[in-house]
């Protein structure tokens, strides 16, 4: 039986990427209030205002690098920090990622071949890069490493006008049961599955809405997060603290079965 006043992460080490902002965030207070050591990437630079307040508030226990995950070098660097610091990374979240919306005759190739290189690039320069690290440590560990890649309810079912967004997150939804099978097949002590949020309250989905906004679908951001709220069998949009919840879950040992798999927390949208 579990105990249930015990830190579940004491002596693992995080990875997550985006994390100075929304769901990474989350994940990361939730691993260091488990116990966890974590260290976040993102864009800003190391001496920007965002990623000092945010290490001051967080404590010793996180760090943080400047790295771009469409960047196969910054990843390379990522990865041979962590060890240098660490000696193990025990969880991966490819949490990092960016949106693009409107009808597919309007979309640039340039715009496509982003949003490929931050949604899908990242996730698997990411899992290449930490692989090595990963199977080193989760064979010390019950249930091994964990791989948790963010990909989105729109990985599951299509939406009008968000193509390019549905095409990246569901190739994260695959390529995570393709590399989940690798895996296992070679005995491998790492598993990976895959997080589908539903609509977060986080700056990428006000970011998103405030641009339909500029563009007349609404008048104010608020409106168009009540019309969302509406149409999610809950009645309202998730807390980031909510899909951290169901990281930690994946991160630790009581998931231990679960490798390929994909967990869904979206209020029930997709059940419609």
């Amino acid at each position: 039986m579990s105990d249930l006043g015990a830190k579940r992460l004491e002596g693992r080490v995080a990875f997550i990427s985006g994390g100075l902002r929304g769901i990474g965030l989350a994940c990361a207070e939730r691993f260091l209030a488990e116990g966890a050591e974590v260290v976040l990437s993102d864009l800003d630079t190391e001496d920007s205002e965002t990623a000092t307040t945010t290490l001051a508030r967080l404590g010793q226990a996180a760090s943080y690098i400047c790295a771009n995950v469409a960047n196969e070098a910054d990843w390379a660097r990522a990865a041979q920090s962590v060890e240098a610091r660490h000696g193990a990374a025990h969880i991966l979240i490819n949490n990092a990622g960016t949106d693009l919306t409107g009808p597919v005759e309007t979309l640039t190739l340039e715009s496509w071949r982003r949003i490929m290189a931050v949604n899908v690039d990242g996730v698997f320069l990411g899992t290449k890069h930490f692989v090595p690290l990963l199977a080193a440590s989760g064979a010390k560990v019950q249930g091994g490493s964990s791989i948790i890649n963010v990909s989105s309810i729109m990985g599951i079912v299509g939406m009008s006008e968000v193509s390019a967004y549905n095409a990246s997150k569901g190739a994260v939804r695959l390529f995570t049961k393709s590399i989940a099978l690798e895996f296992a097949t070679k005995k491998m002590p790492i598993r990976a599955n895959s997080l589908h949020p539903g609509f977060v309250l986080t700056p990428l989905l006000n970011a998103g809405f405030q641009r339909w906004v500029d563009a007349g679908a609404a008048d104010k951001v608020q409106d168009l997060i009540d019309g969302m709220a509406a149409t999610t069998p809950i009645g309202r949009l998730a807390d980031p603290s909510e899909l951290a919840s169901a990281a930690f879950f994946l991160a630790s040992s009581d998931s231990s079965y679960m490798t390929g798999a994909e967990l869904i927390i979206d209020g029930g949208w997709t059940a419609q």
